[in-house]
């Protein structure tokens, strides 16, 4: 084994994919070794979802450090790692202070919500409810960047006084972690790639730059903006490669040619179709971004994308919230022991509906419940809501396309439950292919790193690219049983849609202040449907 060590470890690639850090061998993309801190996330108001961005980077610091002693116990020398590259989840925004390296407030995470006042000003004054959308491939949405950075501008004082004073810095969060990685105050990157610049709502995907325009609708400053680079070019000392999550996920699993694609089960789902090097606008739903774009003299590479909140989360929910597992891995079991939901049908929608219906005003619903019913049930209706919610998915980017996927591959955490996988394939009517290594997205930033003009220690040409085992689940009810229980999904996801809103409603019950005769009285009128 110490020869092998010797001989074949002397190309390595690092990976930062936020509070995870992995080392893979370039020639054989087999994962060496690996370390993981998981970080808090804090909820300060009902919707709200933020990070603190210390913590994510003294979460990269320690497991950047752990994984190196782990690879000294191999025999491993850490100088064979010849690059590092970066994935993140998209859309989390922060701000902070080029001089004194501080955070001027929390990461305000993708799935945050406390936007939906400003969004619906925004729809309201726009004609057609979305003169962007041409120009960023986005719907106006609490999801991306660009509402997030206006609220931190309008609310937190730091940040003013940081934008007037020429001290602010804006970026996603890969942004953070390339300019801490690359110095920081003392001469730090400020960049980030065009995978992420994609997804703030102020990023033209057809010029491939900031959009003065976007700029001044969102009353954005451009100087705080990162300059945008390739997916896959040297920003800094020993960073080379950015990509968001899900690109990142689109390159592990070699979705290099157009009609490719892949679904990753994370906190959320992402179903991503590249393309080609046009970008292609939905009539769906659907959303057109920016895949990557593999060096800085190479094509920009398009995608559909089907966005969903919440998938693993709403396992987080039943264990953290509800108390009905007691570990992730405990909902395959329990699922598997209802074998059938009986009926019950459950829209997690705590942060509103995403793709194809972006309806903010939705909320979760769990219907169909019985006498009969029982945490088992409820556990299988969770996993059947994720399969459900990507077949809603997969069904608009099929019209969108003109051209229906014939298989599914798959990936992230949640693939790892076999039962899922299984459920995944009878409500889509189709294969499901699930790698044996999940780790595809740190896989994919690693071949973007290691394939960078001046590393050039991994080849992307269809020849070289690595093997990557795996298996495979096919249907095993027929299409009418799939279609039944898929109409009854879209019944219960009907009950759940319009069910907050901001907007005072003259249309039920109200309030009378003051005496029934006195014709001064006023009328507070909520909307409750």
């Amino acid at each position: 084994k110490s020869s092998r060590l010797q001989c074949d470890w002397k190309l390595l690639v690092g990976v930062v994919l936020q509070f995870l850090f992995q080392v893979f061998n370039a020639k054989t993309a087999e994962l060496l070794s690996h370390h993981q801190v998981e970080i808090n996330q804090s909820f300060p108001k009902e919707g709200w979802v933020e990070e603190d961005p210390k913590e994510i980077m003294q979460s990269v610091y320690e497991c950047m450090e752990r994984t190196c002693e782990k690879l000294s116990q191999l025999n491993i020398d850490i100088s064979n790692i010849k690059a590092v590259g970066v994935a993140n989840q998209r859309e989390t925004t922060l701000v902070w202070d080029k001089e004194t390296g501080e955070p001027l407030y929390n990461a305000i995470v993708w799935l945050d919500l406390r936007t939906q006042s400003t969004v619906e000003r925004l729809i309201t004054k726009t004609p057609g409810q979305n003169k962007n959308h041409l120009k960023t491939g986005l719907p106006i949405s609490t999801y991306f960047s660009a509402v997030k950075l206006r609220w931190l501008l309008d609310n937190v004082d730091e940040v003013r006084q940081a934008v007037l004073s020429e001290r602010a810095m804006f970026g996603t969060v890969d942004s953070w972690i390339i300019w801490c990685l690359t110095g920081g105050r003392n001469g730090g990157i400020h960049c980030t790639d065009v995978s992420n610049a994609s997804r703030t709502m102020l990023f033209n995907i057809h010029t491939m730059d900031w959009d003065p325009e976007l700029c001044r609708y969102f009353d954005v400053p451009m100087e705080i903006l990162p300059k945008v680079r390739s997916s896959s070019e040297i920003y800094g000392w020993m960073v080379s490669s950015c990509l968001g999550d899900q690109s990142a996920a689109l390159v592990g699993q070699m979705c290099f040619t157009e009609g490719q694609a892949k679904n990753t089960y994370g906190t959320g789902c992402f179903l991503l179709r590249h393309t080609g090097t046009k970008p292609v606008m939905s009539d769906h739903g659907l959303l057109t971004t920016v895949a990557y774009k593999m060096g800085k003299d190479e094509p920009t590479c398009y995608a559909l994308e089907g966005s969903v909140a919440i998938a693993g989360a709403v396992v987080r929910w039943l264990k953290d919230n509800m108390g009905i597992v007691q570990s992730s891995s405990e909902i395959e079991t329990l699922a598997a022991a209802a074998g059938s939901s009986y009926g019950c049908y459950f829209v997690p929608a705590f942060s509103g509906l995403y793709a194809p219906y972006w309806e903010p005003s939705a909320r979760g619903i769990i219907c169909g419940l019985t006498q009969f019913t029982n945490r088992n049930h409820l556990a299988f209706a969770a996993l059947e809501a994720v399969c459900f919610q990507t077949r809603e998915i997969l069904d608009a980017m099929n019209q969108d396309s003109g051209v229906h996927l014939t298989q599914l591959q798959v990936d992230g955490g949640m693939t790892s439950n076999r039962l899922l996988m299984q459920l995944q394939a009878d409500i889509l009517c189709m294969s499901v292919v699930r790698p044996t290594m999940s780790e595809t997205t740190a896989l994919g930033a690693a071949m973007a790193a290691g394939a960078a003009e001046g590393v050039k220690v991994w080849n992307l040409s269809p020849g070289h690219l690595p093997h990557i085992t795996s298996e495979k689940y096919e249907p095993q009810i027929n299409s009418d049983e799939s279609e039944f229980r898929f109409a009854r999904w879209k019944k219960a996801v009907q009950r759940a849609m319009n069910w907050e809103t901001t907007e005072p409603s003259t249309e039920n019950a109200l309030s009378i202040i003051g005496g029934r005769n006195n014709y001064a009285f006023k009328y507070l009128i909520y909307k409750t449907n």
